[in-house]
């Protein structure tokens, strides 16, 4: 009883496989985070150690209470690195608004070329215009 030992196999810490690979990782943090568990939940064992009078009973319990502790830091630190994963860098970021602001630009000078082509015809139309009245006046 005091002899049995729990071994935390927790995946290295280096960045997370992608895709399928995604999710066997993450099981395998949960499966070291359940064999690290497992011996602290209550059962007979326990029961009995609150009236045993040894001490390495306790040893036990506090050694598999750090090996659960480890293992869920372990599995945190995991889910965080996820979390950062899904947040763009600081460079994406402004990559992404220089994108969107040369959009704007392309999107404006759009719009200054098809006003200036409007005005353009009117002045050609106001010249047109100009000059049919300046032959009438001239006839008259």
């Amino acid at each position: 009883m005091g002899d049995r030992q729990v071994v935390v196999e927790v995946p290295s810490s280096s960045p997370p496989p992608k895709d399928d690979d995604n999710n066997d990782y993450m099981i395998s943090f949960v499966t070291s985070l359940e064999s690290a568990l497992l011996p602290c939940l209550p059962a007979r064992e326990l029961q009995a150690i609150d009236r045993s009078p040894h001490p390495s009973h306790q040893i036990d319990v506090d050694k598999h209470a750090r090996d659960f502790m480890e293992a869920a830091k372990k599995l945190q630190l995991y889910f965080i690195s996820l979390q950062r994963e899904d947040q763009p860098t600081k460079a994406e970021m402004l990559r992404k608004e220089i994108a969107m602001m040369e959009e704007e630009l392309d999107r404006k000078n759009e719009l200054i070329k098809k006003q200036e082509n409007l005005i353009w015809e009117w002045q050609k139309e106001l010249k047109d215009q100009l000059d049919k009245h300046n032959t009438e006046l001239n006839k008259v």
